[in-house]
């Protein structure tokens, strides 16, 4: 059985592998591009019917100015992009997201922590970043390979005593072993490749640190357990965020003249 199901997740993994822009990262993803942006072209449609737009020209202006810059950044990373950068009237919402097709989204809330152009670079990029990289796709045929795995092990299992508490075992390890630890390396990815774009797009990396101390001083320095949060720690975000400085600083400085 062991070995049937290791032969099972090898053709998984050999049919669906693709790579991650910027950090070169294999990974496993089954969706197609095509339905990968019209699944975030329809997401956004609806988002922006249901949501308040806000119509501050200050703000707006501001989020249109640097999330241009940071996509002539990505460039090739996110073909076919038509770019669309919406703020959303959310005062209490310290959030934003970005889908694909270059879909971006910034609630006004998280620009009172975000006060400089050079952090919402960072935001920016970071959640773009999250799409170049495919994240949310990955995340589903992850999904697609655990269920399909759940399903042969049941099958296998049909004539053993103990199949439910194997099962049960099953989802405990999938959930901790494959889904949390996903999502914390997501989120380190996504910051790594957005720090890269906002420098490549003349914005400061060093406030990627700033920006994550202020996150951190929000909370109350309040910090999830790692192993079961399915976001890193902040102190972890900004100790990874300082080692890449060396790399990162050469350009910026490369680029933040063609934008004076």
């Amino acid at each position: 059985m062991k070995q049937f199901l290791h032969v099972t997740a090898g053709l998984f993994i050999l049919t669906g592998c693709t790579t991650v822009p910027e950090t070169g990262r294999s990974s496993l993803n089954f969706i197609s591009v095509g339905k990968e942006l019209q699944l975030g072209i329809s997401e956004f449609e609806k988002m922006k019917s249901q949501a308040p737009i806000s119509s501050d020209p200050v703000l707006t202006g501001r989020l249109e100015r640097v999330g241009n810059r940071i996509a002539t950044a990505v460039g090739d990373d996110l073909p076919s992009a038509e770019w669309e950068f919406v703020l959303f009237d959310a005062p209490d919402m310290i959030n934003a997201f970005a889908l694909p097709g270059g879909k971006v989204g910034v609630y006004t809330g998280i620009l009172d922590i975000a006060t400089t152009d050079d952090e919402l670079a960072t935001v920016i990029g970071h959640e773009i970043a999250h799409v170049t990289a495919r994240h949310g796709s990955e995340r589903m045929s992850q999904g697609m390979v655990a269920a399909g795995l759940g399903v042969l092990l049941n099958v296998a299992l049909s004539d053993e005593k103990n199949r439910d508490a194997y099962t049960a075992a099953y989802g405990a390890a999938s959930a901790y072993a494959l889904a949390i630890p996903f999502s914390q390396g997501h989120e380190l990815e996504a910051d790594e490749i957005g720090v890269i774009y906002a420098a490549r797009a003349g914005y400061n990396p060093k406030s990627a640190i700033e920006f994550w101390m202020k996150m951190s001083l929000v909370k109350g320095g309040k910090e999830p357990s790692p192993f079961f949060s399915t976001h890193p720690s902040d102190l972890k975000r900004i100790d990874k965020l300082e080692a890449m400085m060396p790399r990162v600083k050469p350009l910026y400085e490369q680029n933040k003249g063609r934008f004076q």
